[in-house]
């Protein structure tokens, strides 16, 4: 992705890791400055939605938050995470009106396209402070070309609590304000499970207070699941696969259609799909590009699990594992030191972000695909 400007050296500063593990240890984690400010989105009824079998709708209206700030912030690097039902970010005070203007868009953009109330907001991290929370941030590398940010210190948590009880809304947008949601897509096959099940993994400290206990539960979890297949990364080594017509067809083409009909966008997202499912069949490159290599990429560089102030994972996983990790997190919850979710489901699905076919550093979010994190976090126990 672009450089960033001089305004935002911390971020490009944050070292990066290879082992996730490790992330477990908040002594890697890097506060941010105090002008930053950190902004929060949410899906008000997720839950019936999923209900509803809206799931894929609910993913992508979480990654068009993401995709509008790194378009309005012209691919210059910055932290973000997805949630499943909403996201979090991170940006300096230069980037504050812009990262605003762009949440504001994607709001009135969820409205009209799908008539979902897609909650926003943004805190300075001084009030963050003031409130005893903290933000800060590690990076986690999946490949050569990227990698996630990863958010420690209760202060994430603390702003969506703010963004929901109305006390950090932003303006409404312009009448005509249309997210740039460029490179947004839903083309590749829901992933079914080899092992068992896919376990969506949802697990945060009590009165999120992210203690040395919790941490060292995190831990243990983490290497508990680094002994699944692939650490228990739902796509296969080649990558996800596709068929066509893509289910995902409609929701990009609401998302790339602009003010120009629902038809024409769902017409040219199924031209280009078919003609990468007739490379990725024949092994033929077009240009230089390589479709099976991009596809084994898209699965090196999918999110498939996270620290967002506590333990977000999507496995593919198998029964006996699923058993010691409920064993694991029942006696932490009855201790006090956790809350925690669990929903099961037969496959996970991916909503991608993609600046370029052409470079390594598009990115993937994963979540279970009947309900996953939504669902899990319904369902937290203490």
């Amino acid at each position: 992705m672009a450089q960033a400007g001089r305004e935002n050296q911390f971020y490009l500063g944050v070292e990066t890791h290879e082992s996730f593990s490790t992330l477990s240890d908040q002594g890697l984690y890097a506060p941010l400055p105090d002008d930053w400010w950190v902004g929060t989105s949410d899906i008000a009824g997720s839950t019936q939605l999923v209900a509803e079998g809206k799931y894929k709708t609910v993913n992508m209206i979480a990654a068009a938050v993401i995709s509008a700030q790194i378009n309005a912030h012209q691919g210059a690097e910055f932290p973000y995470i997805f949630g499943g039902d909403g996201a979090g970010f991170a940006v300096p005070p230069e980037w504050k009106d812009k990262a605003a203007e762009a949440l504001a868009s994607v709001r009135s953009w969820a409205e009209a396209e799908f008539g979902v109330n897609l909650r926003v907001g943004m805190v300075p991290m001084t009030d963050i402070r003031q409130a005893e929370y903290d933000v800060s941030v590690a990076r986690f590398r999946v490949s050569q070309g990227a990698d996630y940010a990863m958010f420690t210190g209760g202060g994430l948590s603390w702003a969506e609590t703010c963004m929901k009880s109305g006390t950090s809304t932003i303006p409404e947008a312009a009448p005509d304000a249309l997210p740039d949601l460029t490179g947004l897509s839903c083309r590749w096959d829901q992933m079914p499970s080899k092992h068992g099940l896919i376990l969506s993994l949802v697990i945060l400290p009590c009165d999120n207070i992210q203690g040395p206990e919790f941490y060292a539960l995190t831990k243990e979890v983490s290497d508990i699941v680094e002994h699944l297949d692939r650490a228990g990364h739902p796509a296969d080594e080649s990558g996800p696969g596709a068929s066509w017509p893509p289910a995902g067809a409609t929701l990009e083409a609401h998302a790339q259609r602009g003010h120009g009909s629902i038809g024409k966008a769902r017409r040219k997202a199924l031209f280009e799909s078919a003609v990468a499912w007739m490379l990725g069949k024949t092994g033929l490159k077009i240009g230089g590009f390589d479709m099976r290599r991009y596809q084994r990429m898209v699965g090196q560089n999918a999110d498939f699990r996270k620290f967002e102030d506590g333990l977000k994972m999507t496995l593919d996983c198998d029964p006996d594992t699923q058993t010691k990790l409920h064993h694991i997190l029942e006696e932490a919850a009855e201790h006090g030191i956790i809350r925690y979710g669990i929903h099961t489901q037969e496959q996970a699905m991916m909503t991608c972000i993609v600046p370029s076919i052409m470079t390594d550093d598009h990115v993937h979010f994963v979540d279970g695909a009947s309900g996953g994190y939504t669902a899990a976090a319904r369902t937290l126990k203490t």
